[in-house]
């Protein structure tokens, strides 16, 4: 009985080493010198050193001289002293519930307020809450109006556009995207040529 306690002991010690500190550590070395920018956040940072946002979180844009991202329903993790929750998360009203449906609704009427054509992307938050993406169609809609806010052309805009489309994952997997964080960045690069 001894025998076997100190067994189980040992077998115990050897696979929390393993598992809890060997492997963390391997992964943590890989991600650091095959994947170092994708390990650490996929950060982006500005002329001046300083961290402003990143490519895999989604950012609130007001301002008409920025293409809007995906409603968020969580507002991006932001908190009312405008300091990051750290929350995310949908807001896990079913399709047919009438508050999303009031909801979508709002923010159809405000769209259409600015004279953007709704699309789903631009109406519904996306599962994370998170997502910074939206579909081409969706950054086009909003083209008259960045272009008037900002006197830029319409077909420079629409050439950024695609110029900042993501394609297909392996070329079969989803849907073309645009990152609208990355977008907002070229697009204030632009007005600065």
């Amino acid at each position: 009985m001894l025998k076997d306690l100190i067994t189980s002991i040992r077998t115990t010690a050897v696979l929390w080493i393993l598992t809890a500190a060997l492997y963390p550590l391997l992964i943590f070395a890989i991600g650091q010198l095959a994947f170092p920018t994708q390990a650490n956040g996929s950060l982006l940072i500005n002329d001046q050193g300083q961290v402003i946002g990143s490519t895999l979180i989604g950012q609130a844009f007001s301002s008409e001289e920025y293409f809007l991202s995906r409603p968020s329903a969580v507002n991006y993790s932001i908190g009312e002293d405008a300091a990051p929750t750290g929350l995310s998360g949908a807001t896990n009203l079913a399709p047919s519930n009438p508050d999303l449906i009031a909801l979508v609704e709002e923010r159809a009427e405000i769209l259409q307020a600015a004279d953007i054509e709704p699309t789903a992307d631009l109406v519904y938050s996306s599962g994370s809450g998170l997502d910074p993406h939206i579909s081409p169609a969706s950054a086009l809609a909003q083209v008259d109006r960045i272009a008037a806010a900002r006197n830029l052309s319409p077909d420079d805009l629409q050439t950024l556009i695609a110029a900042n489309t993501e394609g297909r994952f392996l070329g079969i997997l989803g849907e073309p995207a645009v990152n609208t964080v990355t977008l907002n960045l070229a697009l204030d690069q632009l007005g600065n040529t």
